[in-house]
């Protein structure tokens, strides 16, 4: 399918969209974001865009949440990794996302640390 094929079938924002992991029925409008990119109930997103809002990616793979990333206003980002062609994206989160999950993702790298936790002696 062509570049312009897939702007052709763009959906528009305001429908929504299901889950392409958890298969929940994601509104496309929500108080705290005017753009649904990924669902506020497990984060995962999917790979549609080369640039913000183009629809241009032949990928369409599962984005999966690997991170947050903390901006300097204090403002948090999901960085999602492609599982199809491993492309990193940071989206900004919503107002309606689950904080639990949040919380989760931004303690990831403390309960599963990179290296092993030894006795400090």
């Amino acid at each position: 399918m062509s570049n312009s094929n897939h702007r052709r079938q763009r959906r528009n924002e305001a429908d929504g969209f299901t889950c392409i992991n958890c298969k929940l029925k994601v509104p496309g409008e929500s108080w705290g974001t005017k753009h649904r990119n990924h669902c506020p109930a497990c984060l995962y997103s999917r790979h549609v865009d080369e640039r913000p809002g183009d629809r241009a990616s032949p990928c369409r793979s599962p984005m999966e949440p690997i991170a947050i990333e903390a901006k300097d206003s204090g403002e948090w980002a999901i960085v999602h990794r492609c599982k199809g062609c491993g492309e990193i994206k940071v989206n900004r989160i919503a107002g309606d996302d689950s904080e639990r999950v949040l919380l989760g993702l931004a303690l990831r790298p403390i309960s599963r640390p990179a290296f092993p936790l030894d006795d400090a002696r």
